[in-house]
């Protein structure tokens, strides 16, 4: 199959690219750092042109989603962005002059992400690059949950949704969600994303809570959502610490003041988590789902975490 040829930026580009952004952009910068001939080997079997049309490179398209999850963008609005930010051209290989993949090629390449199973594969691929330049720390695994809108509307009794996978849940007085939930596992003192689970919203936290932590880590830092007897016993019968916040139960309807202090230090801690979901939500627009079903959710989601973890790694180095 033909591939398309790109990337050719001319001198006059690259200079004039230099020029606009004052310097060494932020995308620029994480261009340097990232080995994208790794991805690339991931990424190669999938071609895609459409038919009677010679396919656009994988690792292009793969950035461009990237970019598109850095800032929050729709496929119309990342295509509309490829074609008028130079900056953006730089980062996905697109001369000047050459045409840009419209939202179809997008949305395509998307699907054949998630129809391949590949999402696992590249974010575990990012952790290994991670951790080779010894950005993972390993103190300890901070663990969260966020919940995020689905863009179909709720079922109501004369109509079903259009997102059969999305779910509902009440938090609180009025405070209704209907979509999915991310969990997350979130490397303590780099802020790095580790693991990453979605879910419909109305699973509970604590159900995915083993399957975010990784192994290698010295302690898990959880609020009282994930405090279980076993999962403490466990993680000492493993060689970690288990800080957990502690909840009353039956037995105990209050809290004693040391567990209470006790309580208070852990919030503290594991504080810093959300920051992640601040900058996830309100600087990457993680906000809302944009496609429908799980798979496709967990997909949009893997791929926030992914282009996270290397603003994260940009800033870090910067």
């Amino acid at each position: 199959m033909a591939v398309k040829q790109t990337g050719q930026l001319s001198l006059a580009e690259a200079f004039l690219g230099q020029k606009l952004a004052g310097g060494s952009s932020p995308l620029d910068r994480l261009s340097g750092l990232v080995k994208w001939y790794r991805f690339e080997k991931l990424l190669n079997p999938l071609r895609d042109g459409g038919p009677g049309r010679a396919a656009w490179p994988p690792l292009l398209l793969f950035k461009a989603l990237l970019l598109q999850s850095l800032y929050g963008l729709s496929d119309r609005e990342l295509e509309e962005a490829l074609g008028d930010r130079l900056s953006f051209r730089r980062f996905a290989g697109l001369g000047l002059e050459e045409s840009i993949p419209d939202h179809t090629v997008l949305s395509r390449f998307r699907n054949l992400l998630v129809g391949e199973g590949l999402m696992e594969k590249l974010f575990g691929e990012l952790d290994r690059q991670l951790e080779k330049a010894g950005l993972i720390l390993k103190r300890g695994t901070m663990l969260d949950a966020t919940l995020i809108d689905a863009v179909s509307a709720p079922p109501t009794a004369e109509r079903p949704s259009k997102d059969a996978d999305a779910r509902g849940v009440r938090r609180g007085k009025g405070d209704f969600t209907f979509g999915y939930k991310a969990h997350v596992g979130v490397d303590e003192g780099s802020g790095l994303i580790r693991t990453v689970i979605t879910t419909p919203a109305n699973v509970n936290d604590t159900v995915m809570a083993d399957e975010l932590v990784r192994g290698d880590e010295k302690a898990v830092w959880a609020d009282a959502a994930y405090d279980t007897h076993a999962r403490r016993a466990r993680l000492k019968a493993e060689g970690r610490k288990p800080r957990i916040a502690r909840r009353p139960n039956k037995h105990h309807p209050e809290l004693p003041p040391r567990l209470k202090r006790y309580n208070r230090l852990i919030a503290r801690r594991r504080a810093a988590v959300e920051t992640t979901f601040a900058t996830l939500k309100n600087r990457m627009k993680l906000t809302t789902i944009r496609y429908v079903g799980l798979a496709k959710a967990a997909a949009q989601v893997t791929m926030a975490a992914i282009a996270f973890n290397m603003r994260r790694w940009a800033a870090i180095t910067g």
